[in-house]
Order: C-alpha cells, then sequence, then structure tokens
C-alpha cells in the first residue's frame, strides 16, 4: 500500500462540500486549472448531439475538492476499500476484455490449421497478406483513434469497438475469397487500433503510478489465458460437425461472444472516476485525491498544440516506436504462424490446438512473475527487469531455429512467450513516464504505431518456400527482441540522465518548486519541474 502524505498534513477528515473560506492558495491552484479549460464556454454555449456525446471535463466544484482534499493526509482505511471496490469493477473488465482482443486477433491462424486456406484457395503469399492487412488498418487508425479517446468517454468508445470486433468478425465467415477477407480484415484491425492504449490509460485513470505496472500485469494475464482459451475453442469448435467448414464456426462463435460482452461493458463500466455511480461523492475525491504525487491527476479533453508539438522533439516518442516495433515483429509472425510452427513440430490438427493451452500458460507464468519481482524491486529497475525478461525469448527462438529434437523446438517456442512479460512493464513506462494528456495520447499512438508496423513486417519474414520450419522468420525473430533489448536500456540511460539533470538543478538552487502546485494542471514531464521518471 502506497504512503498518502502532503506538505501540509491535518488529522480531520476533509469536509467535501466547497466553503465560503477555502484557503488562497487552494482558490488560486483551482483558478490556475479552470483558466486553462473551456469550462466557462461549455456552460454558456447551447449542447449539440456532438457535445452530449463527447467527454465531459471534471466540474470546477469537483476539482476545488480534490485540491481541499490533497492539503489533508489520506484515512489509509478509506483508500484500502476504495481500490478494493476499483479492482473489482475495473480489473475483471479489463481482464476479458483483453482476453477476447487476443482470441479475436488470433482467429485467422486457427482458421488457418482448418482448411481456410484451401476452401479460399490462398496462394503464394497471400495467407501473409492477410496476416498484414490486419495492422495496416491499425496502422491507419492508429493515430485518429487516439485523438477520439482523449475526446469521447473512454469506456464507451472502447466498447463501441469492441462490438465492431464482433460485427467484422463473424462477416469474415462470408468470406467467398482473399479480397473478401482481406477487406474485413483491415476493418478489424482499424477497430482494434484502439485497444492496447484504451486500456492503458482506463490503467492510468484509475491507478497509482506505483500501481500500474501490477494492474497492467493483472489484465494483461488474459493474453496468456486468451492463448489458452483459443487453444480449447479451436479443439471444441474444430470438433463440430455441422453444415458449415470448422474455420466458419471459428468466426461466428467467437464474434459473438466479443459482441456481446461489449454490450455489458458499455453499461456497466465507468468511463472516469468523475462521474461514476459505483461510488460515492467522498469515493470519487479520493480515487483522484490519491494520485496527488503522480503529477498527471487531469483528464482534459482539449487538444494542446505545445505538448503536441513537445512529443514530436521529445526523442523518447521515437524509442516509444521503436520499442512497439521490436516487440512486436515477433509478435505478429507467432500470433499468425505459431500454430504453423508447432505443427510443423510433427503434430496433427487436434495436437497444434492443444499445444496452444501449455503456451499461454507460460505466459501467465513470466507474466506473474514480473509482476511480483518488480513490486518487490527497489525503485530504479524496472527496466533492467524488463531486459532479463526478454533474455527467454531470445534463447526460445534459438532453440526452435537450430535444435532438432521436436520436444527441444516446442519448448522453445513456449519459451517465446517470457517477452509478454517485458511488454506488461514496457506499457507501464508508457502510463508513468509521459505527463500531459495531449503528449501522452501522442506517445501512446508511437508506441503502437510501432506495434503496427512490426506486425505487418513480422508475417512477411516467415517464407512459404520454407515451411514448415521457417527459418529465416525464426531468426529475424529473435535479432528483433535483441534489438529490443538494447531499445530498454538506452530509454533507462535518458531515464536516469533527466532525473539526475533536474536533482543536481535543485540541489544548486538553479530550480525551485512546490511538490503540490502543478497537481490539477494538464502540464508535460518537460514543464513540470517535480516530475521524474520511472526507471
Amino acid at each position: 500500500m502506497p504512503t498518502y502524505s502532503s506538505n501540509e498534513k491535518t488529522t480531520s477528515s476533509p469536509n467535501l462540500n466547497l466553503d465560503h473560506d477555502v484557503e488562497k492558495a487552494e482558490v488560486e491552484q483551482v483558478e490556475n486549472v479552470l483558466s486553462r479549460s473551456k469550462f466557462h464556454d461549455e456552460e454558456t454555449r447551447p449542447a449539440g448531439l456532438l457535445d452530449r456525446l463527447q467527454k465531459k471535463n471534471p466540474s470546477p466544484e469537483f476539482l476545488a475538492e480534490v485540491a481541499k482534499m490533497n492539503q489533508t493526509e489520506l484515512d489509509p482505511q478509506k483508500v484500502k476499500h476504495v481500490e478494493r471496490k476499483i479492482d473489482f469493477l475495473i480489473m475483471p473488465a479489463l481482464a476479458i476484455c483483453y482476453m477476447f482482443y487476443y482470441v479475436d486477433k488470433t482467429t485467422l491462424s486457427y482458421a488457418a490449421i482448418f482448411s481456410l486456406k484451401t476452401d479460399l484457395k490462398l496462394t503464394g503469399s497471400e495467407y501473409s497478406w492477410l496476416s498484414s492487412l490486419f495492422y495496416f488498418g491499425w496502422l491507419g487508425w492508429a493515430l485518429p483513434t487516439n485523438i477520439l479517446m482523449q475526446r469521447f468517454p473512454l469506456n464507451k468508445y472502447l466498447a463501441f469497438n469492441i462490438f465492431l470486433w464482433g460485427v467484422l468478425l463473424m462477416a469474415q465467415a462470408a468470406s467467398r475469397n482473399f479480397t473478401d477477407l482481406a477487406v474485413l480484415r483491415v476493418l478489424s484491425g482499424a477497430a482494434e487500433a484502439t485497444a492496447d492504449p484504451a486500456f492503458v490509460l482506463i490503467t492510468g485513470t484509475w491507478y497509482t503510478r506505483s500501481q500500474q505496472p501490477t494492474r497492467i500485469g493483472y489484465w494483461y494475464l488474459a493474453n496468456g489465458l486468451g492463448i489458452a482459451l483459443g487453444g480449447l475453442f479451436g479443439y471444441g469448435i474444430g470438433h463440430i460437425r455441422g453444415s458449415l467448414p470448422s474455420w466458419k464456426y471459428e468466426f461466428l462463435i467467437i464474434g459473438a461472444l466479443c459482441s456481446a460482452w461489449s454490450i455489458f461493458m458499455y453499461i456497466f463500466i465507468p468511463d472516469s472516476p468523475y462521474f461514476s455511480r459505483w461510488f460515492t461523492p467522498e469515493e470519487r475525491v479520493i480515487i483522484v485525491s490519491r494520485k496527488r504525487g503522480d503529477h498527471n491527476l487531469t483528464d482534459s479533453r482539449e487538444w494542446n498544440a505545445a505538448q503536441a508539438l513537445e512529443a514530436f522533439i521529445d526523442p523518447k516518442t521515437y524509442l516509444f516506436f521503436l520499442f512497439g516495433f521490436t516487440a512486436n515483429v515477433p509478435n505478429g509472425a507467432t500470433s499468425n504462424f505459431g500454430t504453423l510452427i508447432v505443427e510443423g513440430f510433427g503434430f496433427n490438427t487436434f495436437q497444434t490446438t492443444l499445444m496452444q493451452i501449455p503456451y499461454g500458460m507460460v505466459i501467465v507464468a513470466f507474466i506473474l512473475a514480473a509482476i511480483f519481482i518488480n513490486s518487490k524491486l527497489p525503485s530504479g529497475y524496472r527496466t533492467l527487469l524488463m531486459a532479463v525478461t526478454n533474455v527467454p525469448t531470445v534463447v526460445g527462438f534459438a532453440m526452435v531455429a537450430w535444435c532438432h529434437g521436436k520436444g527441444a523446438r516446442l519448448a522453445g517456442y513456449w519459451l517465446t512467450g517470457a517477452s509478454n512479460a517485458t511488454f506488461v512493464l514496457g506499457l507501464s513506462l508508457l502510463s508513468g513516464n509521459v505527463g500531459g494528456q495531449t503528449k501522452k495520447a501522442i506517445a501512446s499512438a508511437a508506441v503502437f504505431l510501432g506495434v503496427a508496423i512490426g506486425n505487418i513486417v513480422g508475417p512477411f519474414l516467415f517464407k512459404s518456400s520454407e515451411a514448415p520450419t521457417y527459418h529465416t522468420g525464426v531468426v529475424g525473430c529473435l535479432v528483433s527482441r535483441a534489438l529490443e533489448i538494447i531499445i530498454i536500456l538506452v530509454l533507462r540511460f535518458i531515464f536516469i540522465m533527466s532525473n539526475r539533470r533536474r536533482d543536481r538543478a535543485v540541489a544548486e538552487g538553479r530550480v525551485q518548486y512546490d511538490e503540490g502546485a502543478n497537481e490539477l494542471q494538464d502540464i508535460t514531464d518537460w514543464k513540470n519541474p517535480a516530475f521524474r521518471y520511472v526507471t
């Protein structure tokens, strides 16, 4: 449990009503926030349909209550109670979303071993194109969807996109040829471009910076569970003896479940702490106030041009892009060719689907180990842990490429799942090491643009002429993972040097600041002298 404190402490619980005698410093801080927002414009202009659909900024009264509570020491029991409610509400929802997200985008790989390639008469590199076209759609929509996530209520926007995932997946069952399936894959990729950045933003909205690696790890566990569940679905659906080919049932059943879940998500999961009916007024203020040390409390829908410019000149933005790229060249390969690789070890179709279950469990084990170790390590070791968790993946691809026994190559394939733990910790760097809503949206887009391009490139490393070993593709994945480790260490160097420069400037008296002065402002990590990077 984190310690909640401030420079000025009282032992009494704050009065949540806005009193007329709010301290001068608090009033000035709230007025500062209001001067940078469009609250007054929103209150005076008529509300059209678009205005009603858009995200609502927190009210001036709510911000004033947060400012007042920030002057007190929070009751640890109340904080613990609120965090239990958040965990119960948000974590299962994100985990189920992520499970559907992974099962949805890997359904093609299961369909491939159930005669899809034969029925659609796919030739040459057409299957690789189907794998990559999904991420062309993702690539084209990655930046626009991050901007829209800033404008519209986050959960409802995510739920709308999840509904589209299911509809488009069901539509793929009607594909008659490569062209039909290719168009639907592009549209599916565009709809799913929302997923990862939305999950990261939701986690950042509800959890403190210190809690985010663990919570991201919890919902990312569903990645492994999704792989295992996909194997079970593939095994079960493959035994359906209906009038349709098995691959069509894959698309129809998983798509229907996905859309049904989105309706539940839309109705029951709140968009933000400010307006949630699941929490009392006091609890809503506690949710935000407990993040007072994160220097990133606001959730504004306004686009800030200065923050956008800063994001584009910050080298970390481009390193985040490269991190996403190198992490997902192998992912694009294994998510679409993983079943074909395993089948090439000498397993039949149904055995291949079942071999995905232990692969998913290996991913779960590595993620659990990483978040446990991260919680026990002192601050300053997160990026080193990221590098270490990626080493088994490099070893695993080497085993697949150069070992000869079926068992050794299968074990190597399972080991490649360790990289999921690396990506979990990397997402927490994104949510915790970028200040400012607009800058964070662009940094998030940079990561997931890298994710999209990596997933486009990955499948083309796997040449059909090299089936079933796909040696070039496997070695390419190994090299990409090795480069990922280098990028992580470069990011670590930048974070450490930036923190040292700021600490030195304070020690020498060149910079002075009030720790809580910018807590309610939408301010970037560059502009906030109190901001320190997680290393």
